[in-house]
């Protein structure tokens, strides 16, 4: 039978939208006549995304809880109980024959819903450290693919398969040499190359760092491919020079990788699944301002591997320049880094979620 309904349900960020898109891709390729609907929250950015890749999707109204006393936080049980209804709907007319959940607040009614009716749900936990929803879902769910060890302090451990993340095709086939990535971003072969990322809205803490070393790049005779994001573009891109590239976003990440000889980035789940395929010396900088400050665990399980070096945004002041200067000049350091980030790649995470669909399906 190839005629399966599918619902994925994931979004907010990147984080939970792109990896949704990648397992209904696989399940696609696995079953050329199945039917696919995905489900988000109204306003978020999965609206426009999802679509973008060829998907159907519906909204539900809701959101997750703010920190402080708001209007909005008042509004949250009425917004859960619409969502929940008109979750209940969706799996009602759809009628999918699994559920995939990536994480996200409108990942919870759905797949409460769906549980609920003993349709099998599977859920992705993109982090080290698990989302609220994901956790609340877990004992609802058959199976909970995950990325990193240790997922049992979240989830009960006999529903853990240790997956990955699901990474996007043209990275885990990455066949872009380092010569044909130069010549593509017009650089000098004879440089080294930083490459830095700051996610595609930006990072203002980042910005602010690179923006303030520029004087040191230029005296170690370094290159810039610097993705500064939309939202900090316009007050970077007086920075271009013929050695520092400005850029709002990357659309060729595989030329972007192979450029690049040591990367700086934030350390969100997708972000370091792509860099462990890639394979280069990476310095997290995470952000401090995400849920249950995942991004710093994220890190910190690279850099207690020596898989990459972890400096958190309050060090960069005091530490930056000794810590870059060291790595740049210590080949030795740059191959460990390499070789360590490597052993942490699950390149073929993508299909081993599928197959955990397909299990759950067969039965």
């Amino acid at each position: 039978m190839g005629n399966y309904k599918f619902i994925l349900s994931g979004g907010g960020t990147g984080g939970h939208i792109y990896p949704a898109i990648a397992i209904a891709n696989e399940l696609k390729d696995m079953y050329p006549d199945a039917e696919f609907l995905f489900v988000g929250a109204k306003d978020r950015m999965e609206m426009e995304k999802v679509p973008q890749a060829g998907y159907k999707i519906e909204g539900l109204w809701i959101s997750g809880l703010q920190r402080k006393l708001t209007f909005k936080n008042m509004l949250f049980p009425i917004k859960l109980v619409s969502s929940l209804l008109k979750a209940r709907g969706i799996v009602k007319k759809f009628k999918p024959d699994a559920v995939i959940g990536t994480g996200g607040f409108a990942s919870g009614p759905l797949l409460r819903m769906a549980a609920g009716k003993d349709i099998p749900c599977v859920l992705q936990e993109q982090n080290s450290y698990a989302g609220v929803t994901n956790k609340l879902l877990a004992n609802k769910v058959k199976k909970i693919c995950v990325a990193y060890d240790g997922m049992d302090r979240f989830f009960p451990a006999d529903k853990i398969i240790k997956t990955g993340n699901p990474v996007r095709k043209d990275l885990v086939e990455m066949n872009v040499s380092k010569h044909e990535a130069l010549e593509f971003f017009g650089l000098n072969v004879e440089k080294p190359v930083l490459l830095v990322l700051g996610g595609s809205l930006g990072a203002r803490r980042v910005n602010v760092l690179i923006k303030e070393q520029l004087p040191l790049f230029k005296s170690l005779g370094i290159q810039v491919v610097w993705q500064c994001g939309k939202l900090y573009y316009d007050e970077y891109k007086s920075c271009q020079t013929d050695d520092v590239l400005v850029f709002d976003f990357l659309n060729k990440m595989d030329y972007a990788y192979a450029v690049a000889d040591v990367i700086i980035s934030r350390a969100g789940a997708g972000s370091v699944s792509e860099l462990s395929i890639v394979g280069k010396p990476v310095i997290f900088i995470p952000s401090p301002n995400v849920a249950e400050d995942h991004q710093t665990k994220n890190a910190l399980a690279y850099a207690d591997k020596n898989a990459a070096i972890l400096l958190r945004e309050k060090e960069l002041d005091l530490s930056f320049k000794t810590v870059f200067t060291d790595l740049l000049s210590s080949k030795e350091q740059q191959l460990k880094l390499s070789e360590n980030i490597k052993k942490q790649a699950l390149p073929n995470a993508t299909k081993s979620i599928a197959l955990e669909v397909e299990k759950l399906l067969e039965k």
